[in-house]
């Protein structure tokens, strides 16, 4: 049973759907948050990083509800593969990803007054050599330009071309649900 009032800090709605699969009770609010990083920081580093100033952005405005915020890339070779900004840019993201094991990382900060809770969660993906006219078919259609990577997983182009993954699927998705709310549990009352 849910006590405090619960804030998702994102618009994506795969993170509200997610939510939502979860039966959690929540409210969308979301701050507008610079998303750079110093310089120098590690990929892998990158969204637990966000995640926690997109939480303290948003944390000041509701009381004492419990804010959720998460941040997710896409690490190729330790270079992170961010939202692809037209379609040029998100076939050169699917042709560096075709063939290829990349990591999805999504980091999480759950915020309620003083206490903080921020984790990461890693996923490996693997893609099949995707061809050009498949890589056309997915960007024409599905046009992901709001996606880190150019691509979701519970979209055509996962069904076609991801061989495997090791990890946590819903955190490919977005947001790793099943730790989240473990992490949740430590903020019942």
């Amino acid at each position: 049973m849910q006590a405090n009032k619960i804030i998702l800090a994102s618009q994506s709605p795969r993170r509200k759907q997610l939510m939502e699969m979860a039966e959690l009770d929540f409210e969308i609010l979301v701050a507008d948050v610079d998303e750079t990083n110093p310089p120098g920081m590690p990929g892998a580093l990158v969204p637990e990083f966000l995640s926690r100033k997109k939480a303290d952005a948003v944390a000041h405005l509701t009381g004492n509800a419990i804010v959720i915020a998460a941040d997710t890339i896409v690490l190729l070779d330790e270079h992170i593969l961010g939202k692809p900004k037209n379609a040029t840019h998100a076939i050169s993201i699917l042709k560096q990803l075709s063939g290829r094991v990349h990591t999805v990382v999504t980091g999480v900060c759950i915020k309620q007054g003083d206490k903080e809770i921020c984790f990461s969660t890693a996923t490996e993906v693997h893609f099949r050599t995707l061809s050009d006219e498949q890589i056309s078919h997915y960007i024409d259609k599905y046009k992901p330009y709001d996606k880190a990577g150019a691509y979701a997983i519970q979209e055509w182009i996962g069904v076609t071309g991801i061989e495997k993954i090791n990890g946590d699927y819903y955190n490919v998705m977005g947001l790793p649900i099943g730790e989240l709310l473990i992490a949740l549990k430590q903020f019942e009352r």
